[in-house]
């Protein structure tokens, strides 16, 4: 008998049919003996109409957030009803889901009145996605013949409080999962937890990040000792690329742990960065598979490395980017530049996510989050004033609307002639390369290139990956 851990996301939870999809798949799945732990998002599209009701309670629009909060609460019920035959039961479901909304309302209120919402009310707020969908999957379940509970993840997974980007408190999350969930399991009782979101020592919601609940979920899977955690959502795997860039993208069979991570980082939305880190470990086997599709096997992630046709794998992007260059000739050989450059950004509440330096040290560029980059810039020539003043530093440049992209594949360790390899295809499809950063692990190459060459240098990299994979 295995424990198996299943995240369901937003699609997978979106619609009538999605949820049976789930029952289904919960209940073939309990059919072969094993204990099951179900995980959560909201229904697609949930969460961001609970952001917007939040914004337009900033700006007073009374009419607008409850226009907003009915529109749910009628989608909320229209799914029950169709779901639950009428009974008890359904009855029990649509008034909890009923008190949820009303405290929907009662919050944006609140925040109405104060024409203000603090991070903490923010994430208040936003839990109640999660917490909607939990109660009807559970009752769904149940409607199958499977004894399913809903469970709030803020009784379990303890956080500091970051709100909107909370990190959890391992030690006491894990003796909480273990002294009250792991009892459950033993006795046959399969859990429907809400995804996404944790709670500070008080009881105040905390959410883990956007796209966190694969993240909580890989924290549950860890510390309730699963043998499988499987991954659902709309599409049948870790593909070679974003099909709406190349339609030519296939599904990915099997990826090493530090592979999906090089991904996930650098664009792919199938995984939160973080979903890894909890799991890496211990060694469990994690699977991507589609609610929609499910008798496709989907993506293995494991500990090792396979070996493939070529060693480029994948191709990634993010968009929305903008690069930073600071140069001058009196930079070289003036300790310190770079350091307190980076320590300027984080100041800023920015993120590097690409670094490049020329060996001269006469310049450095990094990458940041577009909508960030005009504040990092003044908080870098703030903190380098001195040496603005004094002409060692001659510029701090901004190259809005670029983007960066990433190959990854493992198989690149030590493989001589990739980085050859790559830049000749980008070369031959007329590419102009702004910047490039290779890590000490080998297992990726990014680059910076203008965003108007996103597609033909996806398109033209892709050919790359395509060569590892069968049709």
């Amino acid at each position: 008998m295995k424990t198996i851990t299943m995240k369901f996301g937003g699609t997978s939870v979106g619609s009538v049919q999605a949820i049976t999809n789930v029952c289904q798949i919960v209940q073939e799945t309990t059919a072969q003996g094993h204990r099951v732990v179900v995980v959560v998002s909201a229904m697609s599209g949930v969460t961001d109409s609970l952001i917007q009701s939040i914004q337009l309670a900033v700006k007073g629009d009374k009419w607008g957030y409850l226009s907003i909060s009915q529109k749910m609460r009628d989608r909320h019920e229209e799914a029950i009803n169709d779901l639950l035959p009428p009974s008890a039961e359904r009855e029990a479901v649509l008034s909890a889901i009923n008190k949820l909304f009303d405290q929907h309302v009662e919050l944006c209120q609140a925040v109405c009145i104060l024409r203000e919402a603090t991070p903490r009310i923010e994430d208040a707020i936003v839990s109640f996605g999660e917490r909607l969908s939990s109660k009807i999957v559970a009752a769904a379940l149940r409607q199958h013949r499977i004894n399913a509970k809903p469970l709030d993840a803020a009784h379990y997974l303890l956080t500091d409080e970051s709100y909107q980007n909370a990190q959890p408190l391992w030690d006491e999350t894990q003796l909480r999962i273990e002294r009250h969930l792991l009892p459950m399991l033993d006795s046959d009782l399969i859990p429907v937890i809400t995804g996404f979101i944790g709670a500070t020592a008080d009881g105040a919601y905390t959410t883990l990040g956007r796209g966190g609940s694969d993240y909580s979920a890989a924290i549950f899977a860890a510390y309730l000792r699963s043998d499988e955690f499987i991954i659902w959502t709309d599409v049948d795997g870790v593909m070679t690329t974003d099909p709406r860039i190349d339609k030519r993208a296939r599904v990915l069979p099997y990826v090493s742990y530090q592979e999906v991570g090089e991904l996930a980082f650098y664009g792919a939305k199938v995984l939160h960065p973080k979903t890894i880190q909890p799991i890496i470990n211990l060694g469990i086997p994690i699977y991507v598979r589609n609610t929609f599709n499910p008798s496709h096997p989907g993506t293995l992630i494991g500990e090792e490395t396979q070996p493939s046709m070529t060693v480029i794998k994948a191709v990634t992007c993010i968009r929305n980017i903008s690069m930073l260059t600071i140069s001058g000739r009196g930079m070289l050989g003036v300790p310190g530049i770079a350091g307190r450059a980076f320590t300027a950004t984080a100041r800023a509440g920015a993120s590097i996510l690409m670094i490049s330096q020329s060996s001269s040290e006469q310049s450095v560029c990094f990458t940041v989050v577009g909508n960030q980059a005009e504040t990092v810039k003044q908080a870098v020539e703030d903190e380098l004033i001195v040496e603005i003043n004094r002409q060692n530093i001659e510029s701090v440049d901004v190259s809005a609307h670029v983007v960066i992209l990433t190959v990854v594949g493992a198989g690149m360790r030590g493989t001589p002639g990739v980085a050859g390899r790559v830049f000749t295809v980008m070369g031959e499809g007329g590419v102009n390369v702004l910047a490039i950063a290779q890590g000490s692990s080998e297992c990726s190459i990014s680059f910076v290139v203008d965003e108007a060459d996103m597609k033909r240098a996806v398109v033209a990299l892709h050919d790359l990956a395509l060569e590892a994979v069968p049709n």
